[in-house]
């Protein structure tokens, strides 16, 4: 196996154009090395982009903007995620050790596509937009939910690279909230994962909801159906429940060694119920 180190991004599209399929984009490396060395995956070189100068930056501006190198460790402390986009901030606290969030980045986490992704579901409330580059091909914008198309398979192509990603402003009275349950506190890939944002008028109405699920189907998703019901309303118990139906009406859960799916079915309701509580609490501004 080759290792090739970029340093610029010209570099590194010039390396997946030339290898194509034999390249296996690799950053931090917490997914990839253990895949390689399980056999999971396969690769002729490796495209080291670890280094890549202006994909890891957060900033601010018409659109919030996340590099694809941008750490977990860094996204967990970062102010302005913090304060805008607490589910991310919180989502990314809880990936691994301190030694994986130090190194392991955004993009290798949405690239690896995994049913238990922590961070999907808060992308995905917040209407992330994925940001793909291509020497040949220029740069192209698609949504997260389409990136995303099944269990460790995205759509990106052989010769293009996650260059970042793009996130909705939330306006004012809005709030947004991860939850995650595991077999353990720390360190543990989630069993349901449930995010939610929530924004309230005036009268404490909600206007807008948006719920995002991990790890009860072959991929994270959003639940628009769920959402609609809450919308209109203050989101008490009734509108919850009925909400967490029609989520697992579109959940496929699993047994594994984690837990059965009987128990993820049980589990999401009470999840979902306490996430729109808490985020309701914060867009009212009466967080407890």
């Amino acid at each position: 196996m080759e290792f090739k180190r970029c340093d610029d991004l010209d570099e590194a599209l010039d390396s997946l154009s030339e290898l194509g399929d034999a390249a296996q984009v690799l950053a931090g490396g917490t997914d990839v090395m253990i895949q390689l060395n399980l056999g999971e995956i396969a690769a002729e070189t490796l495209v080291h982009i670890e280094r890549v100068a202006g994909i890891g930056s957060i900033s601010e501006g018409p659109e919030f903007a996340i590099g694809s190198l941008a750490t977990h460790r860094e996204l967990a402390q970062s102010a302005s995620v913090r304060e805008r986009y607490r589910s991310i901030a919180y989502a990314a606290s809880l990936v691994g050790g301190w030694q994986t969030q130090a190194v392991g980045t955004i993009g290798g986490n949405v690239c690896n596509a995994s049913p238990a992704a922590d961070l999907l579901p808060p992308l995905l409330i917040h209407n992330a937009t994925v940001q793909l580059a291509s020497k040949e091909r220029g740069k192209r914008d698609l949504p997260l939910s389409e990136f995303v198309v099944g269990r460790r398979t995205t759509t990106r192509e052989p010769d293009e690279l996650l260059t970042g990603f793009t996130l909705d402003q939330p306006r004012e009275r809005t709030a947004d909230v991860y939850k995650k349950v595991g077999r353990r506190g720390a360190m543990e890939v989630a069993i349901v994962g449930v995010a939610v944002r929530l924004s309230m008028d005036q009268d404490g109405i909600i206007d807008d909801a948006r719920i995002a699920v991990c790890s009860v189907a072959p991929t994270p998703f959003r639940s628009h159906v769920a959402e609609q019901v809450l919308q209109g309303t203050q989101g008490g118990n009734e509108e919850v429940a009925a909400a967490a139906t029609l989520v697992l009406e579109q959940a496929d859960p699993i047994d594994d060694a984690r837990a059965t799916a009987r128990y993820r079915t049980m589990v999401l309701p009470r999840i979902l119920q306490s996430a729109v509580a808490e985020c309701r609490a914060h867009a009212l501004g009466n967080p407890a």
